[in-house]
């Protein structure tokens, strides 16, 4: 009899501990991973079909921008521009017409992020122009830069390279790498 009760009282220990251990796994369940929800921004003003012109200093135009669609986004003071289209006046020089698909900023626009068919062209020979799909303005030192592959297209041919940095009010464009193209000179009169 001793043999049997000492089975029963081991038995009993044993569901109890079952029991236990049960309940402390239900209790203390790891909580499923939360995935981070994206932030959402609210627009505080957004415009259509519209034209800015952006005054220097001495409160003569410096830039002129016009574009589809313009929103602009308070919590992290970015604004979002739609097939926008730059023109950078530079007083007693030539000025530049830089177009995209879209544009970003943030603060007072002094750096400018333009995506998607970037197309930089000298408003006086616009016959020439510089293709790319990434351009960085800046519009402190009016200047823009990329390191994506970039095209020239002028009337006597074709160069490409990797990467380009222009200084507009200098009028001057170094094109970084991998620079080849081909030059087809015009006829002689």
């Amino acid at each position: 009899m001793n043999a049997i009760f000492n089975t029963a009282n081991l038995l009993k220990f044993a569901l109890v501990l079952l029991a236990l251990i049960s309940l402390w796994l239900l209790l203390n369940k790891p909580e499923a991973p939360t995935t981070a929800s994206p932030i959402e921004y609210s627009i505080d003003f957004g415009m259509t079909d519209f034209k800015l012109t952006v005054m220097d200093l001495q409160g003569k135009p410096s830039r002129v921008i016009t574009g589809d669609t313009l929103y602009h986004y308070p919590e992290n003071d970015r604004t979002e521009v739609y097939n926008p289209e730059t023109l950078i006046i530079t007083p007693q020089r030539d000025d530049w017409i830089i177009e995209s698909d879209y544009a970003e900023t943030e603060g007072e626009g002094e750096n400018i992020l333009m995506t998607g068919n970037v197309i930089i062209t000298n408003k006086d020979q616009p016959e020439i122009q510089l293709l790319t799909e990434k351009l960085n303005l800046d519009t402190v030192h009016n200047t823009a830069y990329t390191d994506q592959p970039v095209t020239m297209k002028s009337p006597h041919g074709d160069t490409h390279s990797v990467g380009l940095h222009a200084a507009l009010q200098e009028e001057t464009i170094n094109l970084h790498s991998r620079v080849r193209g081909q030059y087809h000179a015009p006829p002689a009169n």
